[in-house]
C-alpha cells in the first residue's frame, strides 16, 4: 500500500445512526475487517470474546464496543471513534448510540461528519428512531446521507422489501433539509454490499458502501466563499533568527486566503495585507479549510487569541444577541431561563445569559412546543442568548465552524450544551 498516497489523501468523517440492534457496530466491524484495517491480535481477541459469550460466529460489533458495560448489554453507550484508511481515502468513524437517551452523544459524534450512515433493519422498516436520526442529521447539516437497509439476509434479500423502505424514507426525507440521499441494501453480518458486491442481490445496480464512501465528493462540504480565520495563538519566537517574526496561527474556518489579500481584523476594524502564509511544511501561496496555518501581516497591528481575520467586503455578523438551536447535555439540571453560562465560539470565550427559551422541538414530529419550556438532557430547543462581548458568527447552515457554540456551566466547568446559530 502506498503510504505516501495515504498521507496526502482526503479525510472523510462519517457517523452511524440507527435504532438499537440495527447493526451499526457490526457494520463498522465488517468495514474494518473486510478492508483489512484490523490487526491479527485484535481479531484473535474478539474471536476469543465471542467464543466466551457462546456465539456461533465472530461478533464484529466488539471491535467498536469498547466499554465493559457496552459488551455486557450488547449496546453502544458512548461515541466510539475508529480510524482506518484505504489507498483512496482516510476515514474517521464515529459510532454513536441508538438509544433515545443518548441523543446528546449522537449530536457530538455527528457535528463534524461529512456523511451520516442511517441504518434501518429490513424487517422493521422506518421506525421512530430512524426519523429522529434523519432529523438530527438534517439539523446538523450533514451534507450526505446514506440509508443502509441492513439485515437483508433476514428478508430473503427481497427487492420488494428494499423498495418499500426506500419509498417510505424518501417521502419522509422530502420534508427535511437534506440534499444528497443514497440507499444501499446490505447485510453487515455476512458482508453483502459492504466492501464487496453481493451475489445475493443481483437486482441492485448501485455501488457498495465502501465504494460510495471512497468516492463521495466531500471537497465542497466546506465553505470556500466566506473567509474566516479565528486566531488561536500568536507566535513570537524572539530568537535571533526570527527576531521580528509575529505570526497568527489557527485553523481556517472558511474561504481561501492568498498571499497579498487585503484582510479586515475583528473586532478592531483595522485592515492589512497578508504578507506570508506559513505551515509546518513551508510557505504557501494560498490556503483553505480545514488547513492549519500561520498568517503574517504587513502591518504591526494588535491581534490576539479570539480575534478573527476576514475579508474587507465579507464579514460575519458581529453581535451580542444570538439565536441558537441548543441540544442540552446536562443530566443533573435543566437549562435555566435567565441563567448565566460560559459560551465558547471558535477561539473566543465569553459569558452569556439565557434571554428566552422560545420553544422545545419535538424531535420525532418537528412540532414546536411553546408551552413546555423545561429543557432537560437530550432535549433540543430554540434559545436566544445575550453575550458579554460581541461574537463573530455566521448561520450554521452557511458555516458549521463559525455557526456552532458550546455552553459550559460556570460552577462545575462541565459542557452542558451545544448550539447551532440560526
Amino acid at each position: 500500500m502506498d503510504t505516501q498516497n495515504i498521507e496526502n489523501s482526503e479525510l472523510c468523517r462519517f457517523t452511524t445512526a440507527g435504532s438499537v440492534d440495527d447493526g451499526k457496530s457490526t457494520l463498522i466491524g465488517r468495514l474494518l475487517y473486510d478492508s483489512k484495517s484490523i490487526f491479527q491480535d485484535q481479531m484473535e481477541a474478539i474471536e476469543a470474546s465471542s467464543l466466551r459469550r457462546g456465539e456461533s460466529e465472530v461478533n464484529l460489533a466488539l471491535l467498536t464496543d469498547g466499554l465493559k458495560s457496552e459488551r455486557e448489554q450488547g449496546i453502544t453507550i458512548d461515541v466510539a471513534y475508529r480510524y482506518f484508511a484505504t489507498p483512496k481515502r482516510k476515514f474517521i468513524i464515529a459510532d454513536t448510540p441508538g438509544h433515545i437517551q443518548y441523543t446528546r452523544n449522537m449530536v457530538t459524534g455527528a457535528s463534524t461528519a461529512n456523511v451520516a450512515l442511517v441504518l434501518i433493519d429490513a424487517r422493521n422498516g422506518v421506525v421512530e428512531q430512524t426519523r429522529r436520526h434523519a432529523i438530527i442529521a438534517s439539523l446538523l447539516q450533514i451534507p450526505h446521507l446514506v440509508v443502509c437497509i441492513n439485515k437483508m439476509d433476514l428478508v430473503g434479500y427481497s427487492e420488494q422489501a428494499y423498495e418499500t423502505i426506500k419509498e417510505e424514507f424518501e417521502s419522509f426525507a422530502s420534508k427535511l433539509d437534506v440534499n444528497d440521499v443514497h440507499f444501499v441494501p446490505l447485510s453487515a453480518l455476512h458482508g453483502d454490499n459492504v466492501v464487496d458486491r453481493s451475489e445475493n442481490m443481483p437486482w441492485y445496480g448501485g455501488s457498495t458502501l465502501l465504494y460510495y464512501l471512497e468516492n463521495v465528493h466531500i471537497g465542497s462540504d466546506y465553505n470556500f466563499i466566506d473567509c474566516r480565520f479565528p486566531v488561536q495563538y500568536v507566535i513570537r519566537p524572539n530568537t535571533d533568527e526570527f527576531h521580528d517574526y509575529r505570526g497568527y496561527s489557527g485553523r481556517i474556518g472558511g474561504g481561501i486566503f492568498k498571499k497579498g489579500d487585503e484582510v479586515l481584523l475583528l473586532p478592531s476594524g483595522f485592515t492589512s495585507k497578508i504578507k506570508k502564509i506559513d505551515t509546518i511544511d513551508g510557505e504557501l501561496a494560498k490556503a483553505h479549510p480545514p488547513m492549519s496555518v500561520t498568517l503574517l501581516l504587513e502591518d504591526d497591528v494588535d491581534v490576539s487569541r479570539g480575534d478573527m481575520i476576514v475579508r474587507v467586503n465579507n464579514k460575519p455578523e458581529v453581535t451580542q444577541d444570538i439565536e441558537v438551536m441548543l441540544c442540552w447535555f446536562d443530566e443533573s439540571k435543566p437549562l435555566q431561563a435567565r441563567g448565566k453560562y460560559t459560551v465558547l465560539h471558535t477561539t473566543q470565550e465569553a459569558r452569556c445569559m439565557v434571554k428566552e427559551i422560545r420553544y422545545k422541538l419535538d424531535i420525532n414530529t418537528l412540532h414546536r412546543d411553546e408551552e413546555d419550556k423545561t429543557i432537560r438532557m437530550n432535549d433540543i430547543a430554540r434559545v436566544s442568548l445575550r453575550t458579554t462581548k460581541p461574537l463573530f458568527v455566521d448561520s450554521y447552515r452557511k458555516n458549521r465552524i463559525t455557526g456552532s457554540i458550546i455552553i459550559v456551566d460556570e460552577g462545575t466547568n462541565r459542557t452542558v450544551g451545544a448550539g447551532m446559530v440560526i
